[in-house]
């Protein structure tokens, strides 16, 4: 595959870094991520990973962009209050960078579908706001052998880890279960920081940046905190045992997806 002159001048930056290069940027044009949910994290991950030239981006979200996301949802404007998020993204990533394909999926994701979703691509985004889809998306990516990037705001603190097939915990590792259903405030509840989407989204699509192009130390067996009130990040090491693991154990006890009820926007264990 040689780069067109376009695609040599629209790389340059990436192509002049040692640990990307000509070799690292066909990587990315090659690869194809999937994000679910095109919001608060979605959306800016969305949006760099189009700009860095991965070839293919798959974004799978069931809602319409409402007055309220603009916040902090930045693929989205104004003039796409009633658009399905999915179409407003699509249209943003096209203007940002025509090289790359997105597919949209305006479809709530589930125990039915996401098998069939996640299988079609390298790696997966974990952009949702809610517990159900989080553990959802970790059990599948597990089954699936995919790494992910999970991801989680509320008001003024994120964090994030990596999981890779082998290499390191999961989420369900760490969490077990969701939490009882009203257990933890909404960030309908409790609010959040619009940036602080954009400072954890951007992390996830660094993550799958770095897979994809093989450099650097992904956090995988980490999980990394962010607290913007007191500008500290935190890097956790996880529990390396993962034998007993309901769902990456060796004797797993979870081997069906499962779908849990819980109010949306609550996906920080915090």
């Amino acid at each position: 595959m040689a780069f067109s002159n376009e695609q040599l001048e629209r790389y340059s930056r990436h192509i002049i870094l040692k640990e990307v290069g000509a070799k690292g940027q066909k990587k990315l044009l090659n690869a194809k991520v999937l994000i679910i949910g095109a919001g608060g994290l979605g959306a800016p991950a969305a949006m760099y990973l189009a700009a860095a030239g991965v070839g293919t981006i798959g974004i799978a979200d069931a809602d319409e962009v409402d007055l309220s996301n603009l916040q902090r949802q930045i693929i989205h404007s104004t003039q796409d209050i009633g658009k399905p998020k999915v179409e407003s993204a699509k249209e943003t990533m096209e203007a940002i960078n025509p090289d790359v394909t997105v597919k949209t999926y305006h479809t709530f994701v589930t125990s039915e579908n996401i098998l069939d979703l996640v299988k079609k691509y390298d790696f997966i985004i974990d952009g949702t706001d809610n517990f159900p889809a989080k553990f959802l998306i970790n059990d599948a990516c597990v089954m699936a052998k995919k790494p992910f990037s999970h991801a989680g705001i509320i008001r003024f603190k994120g964090q994030l880890m990596t999981y890779v097939p082998g290499e390191g915990p999961c989420y369900r590792c760490v969490f077990k279960n969701p939490p009882p259903k009203d257990a933890v405030p909404t960030c309908k509840q409790a609010g959040v920081i619009g940036a602080m989407g954009g400072v954890i989204g951007s992390l996830q699509a660094m993550e799958a940046i770095k897979y994809i192009i093989g450099q650097g130390e992904l956090l995988t067996g980490y999980l990394l905190t962010h607290d913007a009130l007191k500008m500290e990040f935190r890097k956790v090491k996880l529990p390396s045992d993962t034998h007993n693991c309901a769902v990456c154990g060796d004797h797993p006890t979870i081997t069906e997806l499962i779908d849990y009820e819980q109010a949306e926007c609550d996906g920080v264990h915090l």
